[in-house]
Parts: C-alpha cells; sequence; structure tokens
C-alpha cells in the first residue's frame, strides 16, 4: 500500500509544476525570444491550469516584477469580443469598415510602451465561445489581421481553471489546446512560505503553513464561502497585520479570517497563535532579557523559527539582535538552525546590509560548524528536510 502511495506522488509530481518551475520556464522564454526575435512567432504560448486562488496571475505578475517589464494583465470573463477584435468603423469613401483596435495592446515606437513584457489572458476557460474564438488570432499567431502585431519582445501567456476545480471552467477547443504548452500549477507549501516570507507575509500566517502544509490548499471545503488557498492566507495576513495595528479585537478578527478560510481552518489558525502566544518573548531572547529557550511542541518551534528573520527585518538597528540571534542558532538542531538562515538570506533583500553584516559577524563560524557539519560544499540555505518534531 505504500509503494503505491509513493507510486502515485511522484506520479502526480511529474504532473505537476510548483510556481518556481513555472517561473523558470517562463523566463526560458523571455530569454529566448530577447535573444532571437525570430523565435517569437514559433515558441508556443504557455496556458497555466490550476484551481482558484493557487496564484496563476500573481506568479506571473512576479516575473514582471522581477525583470522589471511590461504586463497587460486581460480577464477575458470580463471583457466583450470587440475588446480583443477592435472596434469596427466606416470607411470615409464607404468602401468598407476599419478598425479600432484597444489602445492597451503594446505597440512599437509608442511613447510608454515597453519593448518586452507579458500579456496575460486570464480565465480563458472561464470565457464563452466568443470570447474564446476572438482571442484564438491574438494568442495564436500574435496578431489581428493587418491591423496590430504584438512586438517581438512580448511573451503570450494565459491561464485558466480547470473542470474538476468547481469552478466555471468551459472545454477548450482542441485546435486551441494544441498550440499551447500546458502547465499544471500545484500549491506547493514549501514554495508559497519562501514566496510569502520574501513580499513580507505576516509570520504566524507562514508558519502555520508550515505546520499545516495540507491546508495550503483545501478545495475540500465549502466553495460558496471562504476555504483555504493561497490567495486567501495572503488575505489573511493582510487582515492580521491590519488588525495588529488598529488594536481590532480577536472575535472581530476570527470572524474576519473564517470568512477568508472557512471555519475549520480558522480555528485550527487561532489555535495555532494562542499556541504562539504561549512562548518565551522571542524579541527580549534576541536582546538578551530573556534565557534562550527552544519549545518542545512542534506548533510552537515552527513559531518561533519562522518569527527570527521578520524581526531583525523590521528592527531599526538589528546588529544589537546578533548576539542574541547566534545564542537561539546554539540551542537548535542543525535542521532547525538551517531553516532559520534560509529564512535570513529570503529576506535579507529587503534590509540592505543585513546579510553581509551577519557573515561577518565573529560568531559566525559557530554557524557554519552548526548547520554544515562535514558537507562543508553544502548550501547554507538549503531546503529543510526532515525536520524533528
Amino acid at each position: 500500500m505504500e509503494d503505491d502511495d509513493t507510486m502515485n506522488n511522484q506520479l502526480e509530481q511529474l504532473k505537476t509544476c510548483n510556481v518556481s518551475e513555472a517561473q523558470t520556464i517562463l523566463k526560458h522564454h523571455l530569454s529566448a525570444i530577447w535573444e532571437d526575435p525570430e523565435l517569437s512567432g514559433k515558441l508556443p504560448p504557455m496556458m497555466i491550469w490550476g484551481p482558484p486562488g493557487i496564484g496563476k496571475s500573481t506568479l506571473v505578475r512576479g516575473v514582471t516584477e522581477e525583470l522589471d517589464i511590461g504586463f497587460v494583465d486581460v480577464r477575458l470573463a470580463q471583457r466583450e469580443p470587440v475588446d480583443i477584435r477592435g472596434l469596427p468603423v466606416p470607411r470615409e469613401d464607404r468602401q468598407g469598415i476599419d478598425w479600432i483596435v484597444a489602445s492597451e495592446w503594446p505597440r512599437v515606437g509608442v511613447e510608454g510602451t515597453p519593448e518586452r513584457g507579458i500579456i496575460l489572458f486570464d480565465e480563458l476557460t472561464a470565457a464563452d465561445s466568443t470570447l474564446q474564438v476572438a482571442a484564438y488570432e491574438f494568442i495564436l499567431d500574435r496578431r489581428l489581421g493587418e491591423l496590430y502585431k504584438v512586438p517581438d519582445g512580448w511573451y503570450i501567456v494565459a491561464a485558466g481553471n480547470r473542470a474538476e476545480d468547481n469552478a466555471v471552467a468551459r472545454t477548450m477547443s482542441s485546435a486551441l489546446a494544441n498550440r499551447f504548452l500546458h502547465l499544471d500549477l500545484s500549491a506547493g507549501s514549501d514554495d508559497w512560505c519562501n514566496w510569502a516570507m520574501s513580499t513580507g507575509h505576516h509570520p504566524d500566517v507562514v508558519g502555520f503553513i508550515r505546520f499545516r502544509p495540507d491546508l495550503l490548499l483545501d478545495m475540500s471545503a465549502h466553495h460558496e464561502r471562504g476555504w483555504p488557498s493561497p490567495r486567501s492566507w495572503s488575505r489573511v495576513s493582510d487582515e492580521v497585520r491590519l488588525a495588529e495595528k488598529s488594536s481590532l479585537s480577536d472575535r472581530f478578527l476570527c470572524l474576519i479570517i473564517d470568512g477568508l478560510i472557512g471555519i475549520g481552518a480558522g480555528m485550527e489558525f487561532k489555535a495555532f497563535r494562542d499556541s504562539k502566544s504561549l512562548l518565551p518573548d522571542v524579541r527580549a531572547m534576541l536582546n538578551g532579557t530573556v534565557k534562550v529557550q527552544f519549545p518542545k511542541k512542534l506548533d510552537q518551534q515552527w513559531a518561533m523559527i519562522t518569527s527570527l528573520a521578520p524581526i531583525l527585518v523590521e528592527e531599526e538597528e538589528p546588529e544589537q539582535f546578533f548576539d542574541g540571534l547566534f545564542n537561539i542558532f546554539k540551542v537548535l538542531q542543525p535542521s532547525w538552525a538551517q531553516l532559520a538562515w534560509h529564512d535570513i538570506e529570503t529576506v535579507s533583500e529587503k534590509r540592505n546590509g543585513l546579510y553581509d553584516a551577519l557573515c561577518s559577524h565573529p560568531r559566525h563560524k559557530e554557524l557554519e560548524d552548526k548547520v554544515l557539519g562535514e558537507e562543508e560544499d553544502k548550501v547554507l540555505g538549503a531546503t529543510l528536510v526532515g525536520v524533528e518534531a
């Protein structure tokens, strides 16, 4: 039975890709058309499949922000065919009609138009057949008749939900499907937590997903109410920060969170935060006013480790915490120390000089010896594997 489960898991991993893998393939195609513009008409457009809230459009936007390129986000289900094809206008000689194409499409030589970018046709499978037909020529041929041609530096991506996702999803024609590069997106908790940490999500949310990765995406919940997804957890993070800023009572915050992710997941998240509140003050451990101790309960361990990097980033003078940080590293098992250091590397871009200051600290050698052990060539921020309870 275990062998069958292992085989099924391996097959599932082969069928799907995570956000980082999808972004790598996307950047690979972008680099190719930028180096050789003729490839823009030869490389297939990309179709990203996945359940609602998994982060399909977010991963595409993330690539455009990372590469500092243009981004046109077209929500097909909210459009009309004329938005894609253009508006017919009678010619002055009354011998036919001309078409006025929407100004949102990127054009070569127009001031303010980036030379490179991505056009995303989101909700492609939710669009009705007339809209899909209107988008065919644009997506497949990168043009609208003789009126408009997609610039060579721009790549076309589409995204949509699957039929089994209990979302609006219409069948894609075989002619259109056969022209796409299809990627099925999976909700990988490690990948999402790294992204959430780098973008400043609340550490309670990141810590909880590390503790309960199965609740990052749970489609068994009531689909007509809130349910756990990467998108809804990001909103939970925003609400927790807003509640902390405005001193909103726990009762109202619980109602908000339950409305976003459902009562079941909301109760578990509240229990996680209640357990975390019983921990000694981590900030006090860092500044040396409280004795360093590592909790025995697994949920509290995740909560403590995940809170370290955000405290350093938010502090105006993090150097005052360095000795306390290395004292904490001293009591951690190597796997926990590895994860904590990985988080610090992840958030260091938000705080210039933090990573270099830690690496140049006299006690940094203690960390190297603890984390690397005999594997001196192992990357310090490698993925956490096999954390012991």
